[in-house]
């Protein structure tokens, strides 16, 4: 319950205690906490078992921590029956953004210097070829029209 609690904070919290309660009244205001922590705790726990009895026995091994969306993904990422941890590994978003950045920079640098445009067309390998460009029109003659960049 205070796992992030130090040792100074409990000193500071113990002095402050003893400051506003006093000497006197801080041993039954230690017990009135404690019963109250005590009968809380109780009421929760008959409250998950009542809530276990009216799910049923097919929901017996129910843990209400999984109810948390950290742990229910922490818990299914270790359980991978579907094959989470092959996807997850296989996919390298840091290479992947690096390609992309390295392919717009040589695109800015190269566009920057010739002034011609680029042209994006998919190679072989599923990978976009940046480095061809296009001819330059004549004057009068319009560029061709795409309708599905439109």
């Amino acid at each position: 319950m205070f796992n992030d609690v130090g040792p100074l904070e409990l000193v500071t919290l113990v002095v402050l205690a003893v400051l506003v309660f006093g000497p006197d009244k801080l041993p039954k205001m230690i017990q009135d906490v404690s019963r109250t922590i005590r009968k809380i705790r109780e009421f929760s726990e008959s409250a998950k078992a009542d809530i276990r009895d009216e799910l049923g026995p097919e929901f017996k091994d129910f843990e209400f921590e999984d109810l948390n969306p950290k742990t229910f993904i922490r818990k299914q990422l270790d359980n991978d029956e579907l094959g989470l941890k092959e996807i997850r590994n296989g996919f390298d978003l840091k290479k992947e953004m690096a390609e992309v950045t390295d392919a717009v920079h040589s695109n800015e640098s190269g566009s920057s210097a010739s002034g011609g445009s680029v042209d994006m067309t998919k190679t072989s390998g599923g990978s976009v070829d940046m480095t061809k460009k296009r001819e330059k029109l004549d004057g009068d003659e319009r560029p061709p029209y795409d309708a599905d960049a439109t």
